[in-house]
């Protein structure tokens, strides 16, 4: 009878450690795929702005070039997130919680020295960081 207990004892604590080792592994590649996902976003983001249409200081964009421009980043966004087996809801909904995990983030890139480059070299304070008013991508 105390064997039994103990093999269904050590069953059950080597589920909770799969279970939880499972989690982080899938934790991990999720922090993976919204990392990459949120540097290829910055990094078209910027390129397009870079090399769209220039309006003169101070001089905003009307609301049909403003419609035109909202539907072709939208294409783009939804093209590359598609890569990433993402549609912009899941990405909109779950990037909160996985960049609200600063430690796993910094740990995933510190990791990664390449890709932490190339985050580090995104306008965060733009994409959903600092206040930004904008869709915070």
């Amino acid at each position: 009878m105390t064997m039994n207990q103990a093999k269904y004892g050590l069953a059950v604590v080597a589920g909770i450690i799969l279970s939880t080792v499972v989690g982080l592994a899938a934790e991990t590649v999720e922090i993976e795929t919204f990392v990459k996902a949120r540097i290829e976003i910055g990094e078209m983001m910027m390129n397009y702005f870079q090399g769209g249409p220039q309006f003169a200081e101070g001089q905003r964009p009307s609301p049909e070039q403003m419609k035109e421009m909202g539907a072709d980043i939208n294409a783009k966004l939804t093209t590359l997130l598609a890569k990433h087996n993402l549609t912009i809801a899941d990405y909109r909904k779950r990037s909160p919680e996985i960049f609200a995990d600063d430690a796993a983030v910094k740990g995933f890139l510190n990791g990664h020295p390449d890709l932490k480059k190339r985050y580090e070299a995104l306008p965060l304070d733009r994409m959903g960081r600092g206040g930004s008013t904008g869709r915070g991508y």
